[in-house]
């Protein structure tokens, strides 16, 4: 008779930091969560070899020793997905930070469990459809009125299919109650308001498509030169100082996505909290309402576990699947993807992985790619059209693009915005760089804007044409001065100023100006340029520079987009027609 294998319990052999080791795991799979110590910090396994297992702890593992105790679960980190997630702020691992301050003040204890929707409320449910049909996942089953902006879609989970035996009929339910009956192939399957999904496995969908609308943000020199689709994936690289946070919360603020989630991960602990009491203050300027009605925070400054650092954008980018799935268009914003990555080089370092380029561990670009790729425009398992617009910060020591986050990153990204150090130093915001940046989603939208103003792509070209020729004439005003130029090509110069203050600047605490719809972009532009080229006509006519840049419009053309606002339009059009008369007056002077 064969002996019998004896079967220990899971305990730990070694800490290093957030990594432990732990014998006793065979059996162990790969990114299943663990409870580590008598507190039962959560864990997840990154490594198996035989009997032993290699983990990553979410949390502080100060005193814990070899001899404690490890915990299975039998299955990979999850997060809880259904109504109460809008409005909600979490850690990296999803625990709502409220609740607990709450409940136990300023301070999350160690191996603290609270769950991440509150299981006491009751929430109005409106089914759909009625039972006996054939349910497949991701089929809609119900409506919930989570918050004055957003109804709540509740899908059938995917993976679930069969005959829907019993639907809950109108009325109140908590999140864990039964609403629905399936009658699958393995038995009978209750539903409830809220459903369990791993943060590392995307959503699934029935097809991807072709993304043909932007992503509007109101900035000018997003929309209007370097635009992001609805479902494209994009960067904001810049040195200390440079405006990243503030860009991000204005694209958040005013871009048109249905639901945003923010993902602070291992940005300062100051920065985080600005973005936390600032957010519940703001107002969504498009319904009048609070705009956290639609917003999701996920907090994990660089003074908290490194681990739950790396995990965060994972918890994000799966919450926006999530409301992606229901049929919504959804914008990712992580600050910063560098802090995430260096927290990718940490546990590399702990783990004994060799190092790549600067430290940083050779599975970094796959990781990027992980994650960027799960943006998207797709149609939903319900036949829906969906997005997830990812846009991540990038801080480069020292502003250097060179640098391995920056460069991988690229190649995953279609949209890149260069943030310039000596644009900010001049207080000149956003400060991006208009000839370091580009898009690659300016033929996807191109149909789009021929829609909403014809001349768009004719107006973009010759404005950046000004601006790269502008660049070229500074090298020789470098070395000589600009007198020495012609009038026709200090006329570049001009021009390429009131661009640069009249269209490319644009300050987010003006009232009229923070937000900028795409008919005032054009129209701004299309003023601009206008006299651009009715200028080179009234110089070669012979009129000197200076008694172009003295008529009376020109001052007024480097604040009319502060005066005149999205709704008066009609104004913006009489300023052009007074600009035009004023060209006009002065060439027939000179036509003489």
């Amino acid at each position: 008779m064969a002996p019998k294998t004896e079967t220990r319990a899971p305990v730990i052999t070694r800490v290093s930091g957030p990594i432990v080791t732990a014998l006793g795991m065979r059996g162990a799979e790969m990114y299943e969560v663990v409870e580590v110590g008598q507190e039962g910090l959560v864990g997840e396994v990154v490594r198996v070899l035989g009997d032993s297992a290699t983990i990553q702890v979410y949390e502080e593992t100060t005193m814990i020793r070899p001899g404690a105790p490890v915990r299975r679960t039998g299955a990979p980190l999850s997060v809880s997905l259904g109504p109460g997630l809008l409005g909600n702020i979490y850690d990296g691992i999803q625990r709502p930070l409220r609740e607990i301050h709450a409940r136990l003040g300023p301070w999350i204890a160690r191996g603290e469990k609270v769950e991440p929707l509150d299981p006491e409320k009751k929430w109005p449910f409106e089914p759909v459809g009625e039972a006996g049909r054939e349910v497949t996942g991701g089929q809609r089953i119900g409506d919930v009125l989570e918050t004055p902006l957003v109804h709540h879609r509740i899908l059938v989970p995917p993976g679930v299919a069969g005959t829907l035996r019993w639907l809950a009929p109108r009325g109140q339910y908590a999140i864990h109650e039964k609403i629905a009956v399936v009658e699958t192939a393995d038995g009978p399957k209750e539903l409830t308001l809220v459903q369990r999904w791993p943060v590392r496995r995307p959503r699934p969908v029935r097809q991807r498509r072709r993304i043909d609308e932007p992503l509007i943000t109101g900035q000018r020199i997003i929309d209007t030169f370097f635009p992001i689709g609805k479902g494209g994936t994009g960067a904001i690289p810049g040195g200390f100082g440079t405006g990243k946070t503030i860009t991000q919360h204005q694209l958040a603020k005013w871009s048109d996505a249905e639901i945003i989630v923010y993902v602070g991960c291992g940005e300062r602990g100051n920065e985080m909290t600005e973005v936390l009491q600032e957010f519940p203050q703001l107002v969504d300027p498009w319904a009048g309402r609070p705009l956290m009605e639609r917003t999701i925070l996920i907090a994990n400054t660089s003074n908290m576990p490194v681990a739950a650092r790396e995990v965060s954008i994972y918890t994000g980018i799966t919450l926006a699947e999530y409301y992606r799935d229901q049929g919504r268009n959804v914008a990712v914003f992580a600050d910063s993807t560098s802090r995430w990555a260096e927290a990718l080089r940490e546990l590399a370092a702990r783990l004994e992985e060799m190092p790549a380029e600067e430290g940083f561990p050779a599975s970094l670009p796959t990781r990027l790619a992980q994650f960027y790729e799960r943006g998207g425009a797709v149609v939903t398992l319900d036949g829906q059209r969906g997005s997830v617009s990812i846009v991540g910060a990038i801080s480069p020591p020292g502003g250097d693009f060179s640098e391995p986050v920056t460069q991988h990153t690229r190649r995953f990204i279609r949209c890149f915005w260069a943030l310039d150090t000596e644009l900010a130093n001049a207080r000149h915001y956003p400060a991006i760089h208009w000839l370091q940046s580009y898009s690659e989603y300016v033929e996807d939208v191109a149909d789009w804007w021929q829609r909403q103003a014809p001349d768009w792509a004719d107006l973009r070209q010759e404005a950046l044409k000004v601006l790269q020729r502008e660049e070229r004439l500074q090298q020789i005003v470098k070395l000589v001065g600009p007198d020495v130029l012609p009038d026709a090509q200090r006329l570049i110069l001009f021009v390429a100023e009131l661009l640069k203050d009249g269209f490319l600047a644009q300050s987010a605490f003006e009232e009229k100006d923070a937000y900028c719809s795409p008919k005032r972009q054009v129209a701004l532009l299309r003023i601009i340029l206008m006299l651009y080229r009715r200028g080179q006509q009234v110089i070669q006519a012979g009129a000197p520079l200076e008694r172009l840049r003295r008529l009376e419009c020109v001052p007024e053309l480097v604040r009319i987009k502060n005066v005149v606002g999205n709704d008066e339009m009609d104004k913006l059009a009489e300023f052009e027609a007074r600009v035009a008369a004023q060209l006009d007056a002065l060439e027939r002077e000179y036509a003489k």
